[in-house]
């Protein structure tokens, strides 16, 4: 007969058993494995952010698309996908709703209680200046400064209504009526029919100090009216104080131009930023993340788009008049946690439940094999009755017999060794027992064989 088909049908079963167990380990190990590895690409896959920007073909628009380019060609974590807006008043709109996570605004705009700072693009700059009559017919009234704009129309470029409102600030501020001034606004690309209005008696320009628009509109009016005339805002720094979302600024001498020089010495007025905003529910570290994106790679940047060497980080206090995010703040203030220190609290909890679902593990374990512990025990309790029987056996057939007893309760006994239902301390009692037995048969394997002196030799019968 062969050994599978002597072998005991309970241990083949067990084998089975023990076969179908690895199986299902297996799988088990394959599924966690599975489960840490898409969390794994989950957690480090990159971030793509939605930003309003506009209107088609602005600094603004080729400013995001370049840091687009930038993100996406050295594989950093957040990537940002521009959505081309009008202006800023869809780019709000979309960030209202919650279409974008971030948008390009001015900060005087009517923004949403969700906006929060992220970085600074540049600074806006307030521009005024009358012609001093020089080209034409001399005017009766010359505009020597903010005070003689009474009864006086103004000619704005661009046609946000946020320019007449930072007009209508600033004139009020220098104790000026503004009902009293007439605001006229023109698109910035009728630059041309602002120089040759001749109702206008002076100028407002916001934008930065190198703006294309600003520097062609003085220009243009010098040309058609005569040198300009700069007005400086004495008030910018009460203006800072009572509007903050309005700054106190300075216009460099020739700035504008060096010969003639525009203007002839430093000029005070009042900016706004123009920045980049983010949803306040956007998550910290991703904000943390672009913002270092930003600052890191701005200068890259800036060699193909200059305007992105003007990024500034945005004000971190808590009384800011639009907060920075905390994403932001963090990365700037250099508060940002360590991954540890973020997640610390995770992994200990993690820590424990694990070990807690060990300790259940090893309670379920005992407890499905409890059956074969018992089992055990009476194989246990079976090597010590065989150890009473082995010293009254007559014959070595009985011996024999016992000895493969004694073989078939230890297979039992290292099957439930091998089942998880008893410990190795379970089985070296077993191989204690199993000596004992040993011991046993050699003895009384040598009286049956009369070979030990001193005993009687037994006969057979």
């Amino acid at each position: 007969m062969s050994e599978q088909q002597s072998e005991h049908p309970g241990t083949t079963r067990r084998r089975l058993k023990r076969r179908n167990s690895s199986l299902l380990i297996l799988a088990a190990g394959i599924f966690v494995f599975a489960v840490v590895a898409g969390l794994l690409f989950y957690g480090l896959r990159p971030v793509t952010l939605k930003i309003a920007v506009g209107p088609t073909g602005s600094d603004d628009v080729k400013l995001i698309q370049g840091f687009a380019q930038a993100f996406a060609r050295d594989g950093h974590s957040v990537r940002l996908k521009p959505v081309t807006t009008q202006g800023a008043a869809e780019s709000i709109a979309l960030f209202t709703a919650n279409k974008v996570d971030l948008a390009v605004v001015r900060g005087d705009l009517s923004l949403p209680a969700s906006a929060e700072a992220v970085a600074i693009l540049r600074k806006n700059v307030v521009v005024l200046w009358a012609p001093s009559g020089g080209k034409g017919k001399p005017r009766s009234a010359k505009i020597k400064s903010i005070d003689d704009l009474p009864g006086h129309k103004v000619g704005v470029v661009g046609s946000t209504q946020a320019n007449v409102t930072l007009l209508r600030v600033i004139l009020t501020e220098s104790g000026v009526n503004p009902d009293k001034v007439t605001i006229s606004q023109f698109a910035v690309n009728k630059v041309a029919d602002l120089a040759r209005d001749p109702s206008l008696d002076a100028y407002m320009t916001v934008g930065p100090l190198d703006s294309k628009i600003t520097a062609e509109a003085i220009a243009a009016t010098a040309a058609a009216r005569g040198e300009p005339k700069f007005l400086p805002v004495d008030v910018s720094e009460a203006i800072a104080q009572k509007h903050p979302l309005y700054e106190s600024e300075e216009i460099a001498g020739s700035i504008f131009s060096s010969s003639p020089a525009r203007p002839e010495d430093k000029v005070e007025t009042v900016s706004v930023n123009h920045l980049i905003i983010a949803q306040h529910a956007l998550e910290e570290a991703t904000v943390g993340a672009l913002d270092r994106q930003l600052f890191t790679q701005r200068l890259q940047v800036a060699r193909d788009l200059p305007a992105a060497a003007k990024i500034e980080k945005p004000d971190t206090d808590k009384d800011a008049a639009l907060p920075a995010h905390q994403g932001a703040a963090a990365y700037i203030d250099g508060t940002e946690r360590t991954f540890l220190e973020k997640y610390s609290d995770y992994i200990w909890g993690g820590v424990l439940l694990v070990s807690g679902l060990g300790t259940a593990g090893a309670w379920l374990r005992h407890y499905v094999k409890r059956d074969e512990r018992e089992r055990y025990i009476t194989h246990r309790d079976g090597l010590l009755t065989l150890i009473a029987r082995v010293r009254a056996a007559e014959t070595p057939e009985e011996l024999a017999k016992m000895q493969g007893d004694a073989d078939a309760l230890l297979r039992e006994a290292l099957d439930c060794y091998d089942d998880g239902a008893i410990e190795e301390g379970d089985l070296t009692v077993i191989g204690l027992t199993l000596e004992q037995f040993h011991h046993a048969v050699s003895d009384r394997r040598a009286v049956i064989s009369g070979d030990r002196p001193g005993l009687p030799r037994m006969r057979a019968s």
